[in-house]
Protein backbone atom coordinates (compact mmCIF):
# COMPACT_ATOMS: atom_id res chain seq x y z
CA UNK A 1 0.00 0.00 0.00
CA UNK A 2 1.34 3.42 -0.97
CA UNK A 3 0.81 6.29 1.45
CA UNK A 4 1.14 9.72 -0.12
CA UNK A 5 2.51 12.35 2.22
CA UNK A 6 2.76 14.99 -0.50
CA UNK A 7 0.23 16.44 -2.96
CA UNK A 8 -0.35 14.46 -6.12
CA UNK A 9 2.48 14.86 -8.64
CA UNK A 10 -0.17 15.89 -11.15
CA UNK A 11 -0.83 19.05 -9.13
CA UNK A 12 1.05 22.08 -10.37
CA UNK A 13 3.90 23.23 -8.19
CA UNK A 14 2.83 26.21 -6.12
CA UNK A 15 -0.87 25.71 -6.90
CA UNK A 16 -3.34 26.79 -4.22
CA UNK A 17 -6.32 25.17 -5.97
CA UNK A 18 -6.86 22.49 -3.33
CA UNK A 19 -6.99 25.11 -0.57
CA UNK A 20 -9.32 27.37 -2.53
CA UNK A 21 -11.59 24.41 -3.25
CA UNK A 22 -11.55 22.62 0.13
CA UNK A 23 -10.52 24.96 2.92
CA UNK A 24 -12.77 27.42 4.75
CA UNK A 25 -12.64 31.11 3.95
CA UNK A 26 -11.69 31.72 7.59
CA UNK A 27 -8.00 31.15 6.83
CA UNK A 28 -5.91 34.30 7.14
CA UNK A 29 -2.11 33.90 7.22
CA UNK A 30 -2.08 32.00 3.94
CA UNK A 31 -3.78 34.92 2.21
CA UNK A 32 -0.87 37.22 3.03
CA UNK A 33 1.74 34.52 2.38
CA UNK A 34 0.35 32.48 -0.55
CA UNK A 35 2.91 29.73 -0.82
CA UNK A 36 2.96 25.98 -0.18
CA UNK A 37 5.69 25.43 2.37
CA UNK A 38 7.50 22.13 2.31
CA UNK A 39 10.11 22.11 5.06
CA UNK A 40 11.65 24.25 7.77
CA UNK A 41 14.90 24.30 9.73
CA UNK A 42 16.02 26.74 12.39
CA UNK A 43 14.94 30.22 11.35
CA UNK A 44 14.21 29.30 7.72
CA UNK A 45 11.15 28.02 5.85
CA UNK A 46 11.16 26.70 2.26
CA UNK A 47 8.42 26.50 -0.34
CA UNK A 48 7.80 24.21 -3.28
CA UNK A 49 8.97 26.86 -5.75
CA UNK A 50 12.50 26.84 -4.37
CA UNK A 51 11.95 29.92 -2.22
CA UNK A 52 13.58 30.43 1.17
CA UNK A 53 12.10 32.68 3.86
CA UNK A 54 13.47 34.04 7.10
CA UNK A 55 10.78 33.49 9.70
CA UNK A 56 9.85 36.54 11.81
CA UNK A 57 6.43 34.99 12.43
CA UNK A 58 7.52 31.91 14.45
CA UNK A 59 4.06 30.41 14.51
CA UNK A 60 2.85 33.53 16.33
CA UNK A 61 5.44 32.83 19.05
CA UNK A 62 4.82 29.05 19.05
CA UNK A 63 8.33 28.40 17.75
CA UNK A 64 10.55 30.39 20.10
CA UNK A 65 13.35 27.84 19.61
CA UNK A 66 13.00 27.78 15.83
CA UNK A 67 11.84 25.04 13.51
CA UNK A 68 12.82 21.42 14.19
CA UNK A 69 15.48 22.20 16.78
CA UNK A 70 17.81 19.18 16.67
CA UNK A 71 17.75 18.50 20.42
CA UNK A 72 13.98 18.56 20.62
CA UNK A 73 13.56 16.63 17.38
CA UNK A 74 15.92 13.89 18.55
CA UNK A 75 14.10 13.55 21.87
CA UNK A 76 10.79 13.12 20.05
CA UNK A 77 12.18 10.68 17.46
CA UNK A 78 13.66 8.49 20.18
CA UNK A 79 10.39 8.53 22.12
CA UNK A 80 8.35 7.56 19.05
CA UNK A 81 10.86 4.88 18.03
CA UNK A 82 10.53 3.37 21.51
CA UNK A 83 6.73 3.13 21.18
CA UNK A 84 6.21 5.74 23.87
CA UNK A 85 2.67 6.57 24.93
CA UNK A 86 1.08 9.05 22.52
CA UNK A 87 -2.28 9.80 24.11
CA UNK A 88 -3.15 9.24 27.75
CA UNK A 89 -6.00 11.52 28.86
CA UNK A 90 -4.78 12.37 32.37
CA UNK A 91 -3.17 9.01 33.13
CA UNK A 92 0.32 8.98 34.65
CA UNK A 93 3.11 8.57 32.09
CA UNK A 94 6.88 8.84 32.16
CA UNK A 95 6.72 11.69 29.65
CA UNK A 96 4.40 13.72 31.88
CA UNK A 97 6.52 13.04 34.95
CA UNK A 98 9.66 14.19 33.16
CA UNK A 99 7.98 17.43 32.13
CA UNK A 100 6.62 18.12 35.61
CA UNK A 101 10.02 17.49 37.18
CA UNK A 102 11.70 19.84 34.70
CA UNK A 103 9.05 22.50 35.27
CA UNK A 104 9.37 22.25 39.04
CA UNK A 105 13.16 22.07 39.24
CA UNK A 106 14.20 24.44 36.44
CA UNK A 107 11.41 27.01 36.34
CA UNK A 108 9.27 27.15 39.48
CA UNK A 109 11.65 26.46 42.37
CA UNK A 110 14.36 28.90 41.23
CA UNK A 111 11.67 31.61 41.19
CA UNK A 112 10.15 30.64 44.53
CA UNK A 113 6.87 29.61 42.88
CA UNK A 114 4.68 26.76 44.12
CA UNK A 115 2.08 26.41 41.41
CA UNK A 116 0.00 23.33 40.67
CA UNK A 117 -0.12 22.36 37.00
CA UNK A 118 -3.49 21.88 35.34
CA UNK A 119 -3.35 20.32 31.89
CA UNK A 120 -6.22 21.70 29.84
CA UNK A 121 -7.20 21.21 26.23
CA UNK A 122 -4.41 21.76 23.71
CA UNK A 123 -4.64 25.50 22.93
CA UNK A 124 -4.23 28.77 24.78
CA UNK A 125 -7.92 29.57 24.89
CA UNK A 126 -8.47 26.30 26.78
CA UNK A 127 -6.03 27.43 29.46
CA UNK A 128 -7.81 30.79 29.77
CA UNK A 129 -11.25 29.17 29.95
CA UNK A 130 -10.07 26.89 32.75
CA UNK A 131 -8.64 29.84 34.70
CA UNK A 132 -11.83 31.88 34.35
CA UNK A 133 -13.99 28.95 35.37
CA UNK A 134 -11.86 28.21 38.42
CA UNK A 135 -11.78 31.86 39.50
CA UNK A 136 -15.57 31.98 39.41
CA UNK A 137 -15.82 28.70 41.32
CA UNK A 138 -13.37 29.74 44.04
CA UNK A 139 -14.67 33.28 44.59
CA UNK A 140 -18.37 32.69 44.00
CA UNK A 141 -18.38 35.75 41.75
CA UNK A 142 -19.11 35.93 38.03
CA UNK A 143 -17.58 39.21 36.84
CA UNK A 144 -14.16 39.37 35.16
CA UNK A 145 -12.07 42.49 34.61
CA UNK A 146 -10.04 42.45 31.38
CA UNK A 147 -8.34 45.32 29.57
CA UNK A 148 -8.60 47.37 26.42
CA UNK A 149 -6.79 45.81 23.44
CA UNK A 150 -6.42 42.51 25.28
CA UNK A 151 -6.61 39.20 23.41
CA UNK A 152 -7.22 35.92 25.22
CA UNK A 153 -8.70 33.47 22.72
CA UNK A 154 -11.62 32.72 20.42
CA UNK A 155 -13.89 30.48 22.53
CA UNK A 156 -16.75 32.33 24.18
CA UNK A 157 -15.33 32.90 27.67
CA UNK A 158 -11.94 33.99 26.36
CA UNK A 159 -13.53 35.98 23.56
CA UNK A 160 -15.63 37.89 26.09
CA UNK A 161 -12.33 39.02 27.63
CA UNK A 162 -10.93 40.01 24.22
CA UNK A 163 -11.24 43.63 23.14
CA UNK A 164 -11.04 43.51 19.34
CA UNK A 165 -14.45 44.27 17.83
CA UNK A 166 -13.84 42.23 14.68
CA UNK A 167 -13.04 39.08 16.62
CA UNK A 168 -15.89 39.63 19.09
CA UNK A 169 -18.34 40.00 16.21
CA UNK A 170 -17.83 36.36 15.26
CA UNK A 171 -19.37 35.10 18.51
CA UNK A 172 -22.98 35.29 17.37
CA UNK A 173 -24.18 35.72 20.96
CA UNK A 174 -23.79 38.43 23.62
CA UNK A 175 -20.44 38.33 25.40
CA UNK A 176 -21.11 39.22 28.99
CA UNK A 177 -19.85 39.09 32.58
CA UNK A 178 -16.69 41.01 31.56
CA UNK A 179 -15.73 44.68 31.68
CA UNK A 180 -12.79 46.12 29.77
CA UNK A 181 -10.85 48.64 31.80
CA UNK A 182 -8.12 50.90 30.34
CA UNK A 183 -4.71 49.23 30.02
CA UNK A 184 -1.50 50.94 31.06
CA UNK A 185 -1.02 54.05 28.90
CA UNK A 186 -4.45 53.87 27.30
CA UNK A 187 -5.11 57.55 28.04
CA UNK A 188 -1.49 58.58 27.60
CA UNK A 189 1.44 58.77 30.01
CA UNK A 190 -0.16 61.26 32.39
CA UNK A 191 -3.18 59.15 33.38
CA UNK A 192 -2.72 56.36 35.94
CA UNK A 193 -5.24 53.77 34.78
CA UNK A 194 -4.50 51.54 37.78
CA UNK A 195 -5.65 54.37 40.03
CA UNK A 196 -8.80 54.73 37.91
CA UNK A 197 -9.53 51.03 38.39
CA UNK A 198 -8.97 51.27 42.13
CA UNK A 199 -11.30 54.24 42.34
CA UNK A 200 -14.04 52.42 40.42
CA UNK A 201 -13.77 49.26 42.50
CA UNK A 202 -13.82 51.25 45.74
CA UNK A 203 -16.92 53.23 44.75
CA UNK A 204 -20.09 51.30 45.49
CA UNK A 205 -21.93 53.49 42.97
CA UNK A 206 -19.52 53.03 40.06
CA UNK A 207 -21.55 50.19 38.60
CA UNK A 208 -18.49 47.94 38.45
CA UNK A 209 -19.28 44.58 40.04
CA UNK A 210 -16.81 42.93 42.40
CA UNK A 211 -14.67 40.74 40.15
CA UNK A 212 -13.81 37.07 40.41
CA UNK A 213 -10.57 37.79 38.57
CA UNK A 214 -8.50 40.41 36.83
CA UNK A 215 -7.07 39.02 33.59
CA UNK A 216 -4.05 40.79 32.11
CA UNK A 217 -1.15 40.42 29.67
CA UNK A 218 2.22 41.94 30.60
CA UNK A 219 2.74 42.56 26.86
CA UNK A 220 -0.32 42.56 24.62
CA UNK A 221 0.51 40.40 21.63
CA UNK A 222 -2.48 40.74 19.32
CA UNK A 223 -3.37 44.11 20.83
CA UNK A 224 -0.41 45.87 19.23
CA UNK A 225 2.56 44.98 21.46
CA UNK A 226 1.61 47.37 24.24
CA UNK A 227 3.83 46.67 27.24
CA UNK A 228 2.71 47.43 30.78
CA UNK A 229 5.26 48.83 33.21
CA UNK A 230 6.31 46.71 36.20
CA UNK A 231 4.93 49.42 38.49
CA UNK A 232 1.51 49.30 36.86
CA UNK A 233 1.39 45.50 36.98
CA UNK A 234 2.36 45.48 40.66
CA UNK A 235 -0.42 47.96 41.34
CA UNK A 236 -2.95 45.78 39.49
CA UNK A 237 -1.80 42.78 41.57
CA UNK A 238 -2.34 44.79 44.76
CA UNK A 239 -5.78 45.93 43.62
CA UNK A 240 -6.82 42.35 42.87
CA UNK A 241 -5.74 41.23 46.33
CA UNK A 242 -7.43 44.14 48.14
CA UNK A 243 -10.72 43.49 46.40
CA UNK A 244 -10.78 39.70 46.78
CA UNK A 245 -10.15 38.96 43.10
CA UNK A 246 -7.67 36.52 41.61
CA UNK A 247 -4.96 37.82 39.31
CA UNK A 248 -4.65 35.78 36.09
CA UNK A 249 -1.56 36.54 34.02
CA UNK A 250 -1.96 35.49 30.38
CA UNK A 251 1.53 34.40 29.32
CA UNK A 252 0.49 32.44 26.26
CA UNK A 253 2.34 34.59 23.75
CA UNK A 254 4.69 36.61 25.97
CA UNK A 255 6.05 33.67 27.98
CA UNK A 256 8.72 31.01 27.39
CA UNK A 257 11.50 33.58 27.09
CA UNK A 258 9.88 35.96 24.62
CA UNK A 259 10.01 39.01 26.94
CA UNK A 260 13.40 38.58 28.69
CA UNK A 261 12.49 36.02 31.36
CA UNK A 262 10.86 32.62 31.13
CA UNK A 263 7.72 34.33 32.43
CA UNK A 264 6.84 37.84 31.29
CA UNK A 265 6.50 38.85 34.96
CA UNK A 266 9.93 37.59 36.06
CA UNK A 267 11.64 40.00 38.50
CA UNK A 268 8.67 42.38 38.57
CA UNK A 269 7.89 41.95 42.27
CA UNK A 270 4.49 40.25 42.17
CA UNK A 271 3.15 36.71 41.81
CA UNK A 272 -0.03 35.99 39.85
CA UNK A 273 -2.61 33.65 41.33
CA UNK A 274 -2.83 31.85 38.01
CA UNK A 275 -0.73 31.83 34.84
CA UNK A 276 -1.95 30.59 31.46
CA UNK A 277 0.60 29.16 29.01
CA UNK A 278 0.62 27.54 25.57
CA UNK A 279 2.30 28.33 22.21
CA UNK A 280 6.06 27.72 22.79
CA UNK A 281 5.53 25.60 25.89
CA UNK A 282 5.99 22.41 23.86
CA UNK A 283 9.09 23.95 22.29
CA UNK A 284 8.36 22.50 18.87
CA UNK A 285 4.95 23.74 17.84
CA UNK A 286 3.07 20.76 19.25
CA UNK A 287 -0.32 21.59 20.83
CA UNK A 288 0.09 21.99 24.58
CA UNK A 289 -1.58 24.35 27.06
CA UNK A 290 -1.23 24.69 30.80
CA UNK A 291 -2.86 26.62 33.62
CA UNK A 292 -0.65 27.17 36.66
CA UNK A 293 -2.46 27.91 39.92
CA UNK A 294 -1.68 28.45 43.57
CA UNK A 295 -2.21 25.15 45.48
CA UNK A 296 -5.00 26.55 47.67
CA UNK A 297 -6.99 27.39 44.54
CA UNK A 298 -6.98 23.77 43.39
CA UNK A 299 -10.59 23.21 44.43
CA UNK A 300 -11.74 21.15 41.48
CA UNK A 301 -13.69 17.95 42.00
CA UNK A 302 -12.17 15.09 39.97
CA UNK A 303 -13.35 15.40 36.38
CA UNK A 304 -15.09 18.74 36.98
CA UNK A 305 -13.05 20.21 34.15
CA UNK A 306 -11.45 17.93 31.59
CA UNK A 307 -10.59 17.45 27.93
CA UNK A 308 -9.69 14.57 25.64
CA UNK A 309 -6.31 15.97 24.62
CA UNK A 310 -4.88 16.81 28.03
CA UNK A 311 -2.32 14.04 27.60
CA UNK A 312 -0.24 14.97 24.54
CA UNK A 313 2.83 13.01 25.51
CA UNK A 314 4.76 14.03 22.42
CA UNK A 315 4.43 17.62 23.63
CA UNK A 316 5.50 16.58 27.14
CA UNK A 317 8.66 15.08 25.63
CA UNK A 318 9.67 18.13 23.63
CA UNK A 319 8.65 20.53 26.41
CA UNK A 320 10.85 18.71 28.93
CA UNK A 321 13.72 18.66 26.44
CA UNK A 322 13.30 22.41 25.84
CA UNK A 323 13.38 23.23 29.55
CA UNK A 324 16.41 21.02 30.13
CA UNK A 325 18.32 22.32 27.11
CA UNK A 326 17.55 26.04 27.29
CA UNK A 327 16.68 26.80 30.91
CA UNK A 328 19.04 24.68 33.04
CA UNK A 329 21.26 27.75 33.52
CA UNK A 330 21.26 31.43 32.59
CA UNK A 331 23.17 31.27 29.31
CA UNK A 332 20.21 31.09 26.97
CA UNK A 333 18.37 33.89 28.78
CA UNK A 334 21.50 36.05 28.50
CA UNK A 335 21.71 35.39 24.76
CA UNK A 336 18.04 36.28 24.34
CA UNK A 337 18.61 39.59 26.14
CA UNK A 338 21.42 40.39 23.71
CA UNK A 339 19.18 39.68 20.73
CA UNK A 340 16.47 41.81 22.33
CA UNK A 341 18.91 44.70 22.66
CA UNK A 342 19.90 44.25 19.01
CA UNK A 343 16.24 44.34 17.99
CA UNK A 344 15.62 47.42 20.14
CA UNK A 345 18.53 49.31 18.54
CA UNK A 346 17.45 48.50 15.01
CA UNK A 347 13.76 49.29 15.52
CA UNK A 348 14.48 52.53 17.36
CA UNK A 349 16.71 53.61 14.46
CA UNK A 350 13.97 52.80 11.94
CA UNK A 351 11.39 54.61 14.04
CA UNK A 352 13.58 57.71 14.20
CA UNK A 353 14.25 57.67 10.46
CA UNK A 354 10.70 57.05 9.28
CA UNK A 355 8.69 58.85 11.96
CA UNK A 356 7.21 55.72 13.52
CA UNK A 357 7.07 54.52 17.14
CA UNK A 358 8.24 51.27 18.70
CA UNK A 359 6.21 48.88 20.82
CA UNK A 360 6.86 45.89 23.06
CA UNK A 361 9.60 44.41 25.17
CA UNK A 362 12.49 41.97 24.69
CA UNK A 363 12.06 39.78 21.62
CA UNK A 364 8.40 40.76 21.33
CA UNK A 365 8.70 44.12 19.65
CA UNK A 366 7.47 45.95 16.61
CA UNK A 367 6.84 49.20 14.78
CA UNK A 368 3.63 51.20 14.78
CA UNK A 369 3.60 52.47 11.19
CA UNK A 370 0.39 54.47 11.49
CA UNK A 371 -2.13 52.42 9.51
CA UNK A 372 -3.09 48.87 8.75
CA UNK A 373 -2.91 49.50 5.02
CA UNK A 374 0.69 50.68 5.25
CA UNK A 375 1.68 47.82 7.56
CA UNK A 376 0.12 45.27 5.20
CA UNK A 377 1.95 46.71 2.20
CA UNK A 378 5.26 46.64 4.05
CA UNK A 379 4.63 43.04 5.10
CA UNK A 380 3.79 42.07 1.49
CA UNK A 381 6.94 43.76 0.21
CA UNK A 382 9.06 42.02 2.84
CA UNK A 383 7.48 38.68 1.93
CA UNK A 384 8.46 39.13 -1.71
CA UNK A 385 12.03 39.64 -0.49
CA UNK A 386 12.00 36.50 1.65
CA UNK A 387 10.80 37.62 5.09
CA UNK A 388 7.73 36.31 6.91
CA UNK A 389 6.27 38.97 9.22
CA UNK A 390 2.78 39.67 10.53
CA UNK A 391 0.84 42.68 11.80
CA UNK A 392 -1.11 43.28 15.00
CA UNK A 393 -3.04 46.00 16.78
CA UNK A 394 -6.62 47.26 16.71
CA UNK A 395 -6.24 48.16 13.02
CA UNK A 396 -3.25 45.90 12.24
CA UNK A 397 -1.05 48.97 12.27
CA UNK A 398 1.91 47.35 14.06
CA UNK A 399 4.59 45.31 12.27
CA UNK A 400 5.33 42.55 14.73
CA UNK A 401 8.81 41.02 14.95
CA UNK A 402 8.62 37.53 16.49
CA UNK A 403 11.91 36.04 15.35
CA UNK A 404 13.01 32.74 16.92
CA UNK A 405 14.92 33.39 20.15
CA UNK A 406 17.72 31.21 18.79
CA UNK A 407 18.44 33.46 15.82
CA UNK A 408 22.08 34.41 15.28
CA UNK A 409 23.16 38.05 15.25
CA UNK A 410 24.11 38.27 11.58
CA UNK A 411 20.98 36.47 10.40
CA UNK A 412 18.85 38.73 12.59
CA UNK A 413 20.43 41.77 10.96
CA UNK A 414 19.74 40.25 7.54
CA UNK A 415 16.04 40.00 8.32
CA UNK A 416 15.90 43.48 9.80
CA UNK A 417 17.66 44.80 6.70
CA UNK A 418 14.89 43.28 4.57
CA UNK A 419 12.27 44.91 6.79
CA UNK A 420 14.01 48.28 6.57
CA UNK A 421 14.24 48.09 2.77
CA UNK A 422 10.56 47.18 2.58
CA UNK A 423 9.62 50.19 4.69
CA UNK A 424 11.79 52.50 2.60
CA UNK A 425 10.31 51.13 -0.60
CA UNK A 426 6.70 51.52 0.52
CA UNK A 427 7.27 55.01 1.87
CA UNK A 428 9.05 55.92 -1.34
CA UNK A 429 5.95 54.89 -3.29
CA UNK A 430 3.87 57.01 -0.92
CA UNK A 431 6.07 60.09 -1.17
CA UNK A 432 8.84 59.13 1.22
CA UNK A 433 7.44 60.33 4.53
CA UNK A 434 5.35 58.74 7.22
CA UNK A 435 1.89 60.24 7.56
Amino acid sequence: MTIHLRPSPTAATGSTAIYDRMESRVRSYSRAMPRQFTRAEGVWMYDDRGGRYLDFLSGCSSLNYGHNHPVLKQALLEYIAGDGITHSLDLHTEAKAAFLEALENLILRPRGLEYRAMFTGPTGTNAVEAALKLARKVTGRSHIIAFTNGFHGMTLGSLACTGNAGKRAGAGVPLGYVSHEPYDGYYGPDVDTAELLERRLSDSSSGLDAPAAILVEAVQGEGGLRAASPEWLRRIAEIAKWHGALLILDDIQAGCGRTNGFFSFDNMGFTPDMVTMAKSLSGMGLPFALTLLRPELDQWAPGEHNGTFRGNNHAFVTAAAALQHFWADGRFAADVRLRGEQLDRRLEAMAAEFGFSTRGRGMMRGLDVGSGERAAEIARTAFRDGLLIETSGADDEVLKVLAPLTIEEDVFDLGLDILERAIRGVLGQAGGVAA
